[in-house]
């Protein structure tokens, strides 16, 4: 793979990540519901 490949393909990674958290925050914030970790880190910390 040659380093524009390389720099393309991490550019386009780095986006959709960006672009998936977004989305989440944006589902989670207009539906008005506690957002839910999985590890309950998050219902740890609202106690």
């Amino acid at each position: 793979m040659t380093p524009v490949k390389a720099a393309l393909l991490s550019f386009a990674m780095l986006a959709a990540i960006t672009l998936w958290g977004v989305g989440i925050y944006a589902a989670d914030a207009s539906s008005g519901h506690a957002v839910v970790d999985g590890y309950g880190v998050t219902t740890a910390l609202n106690r």
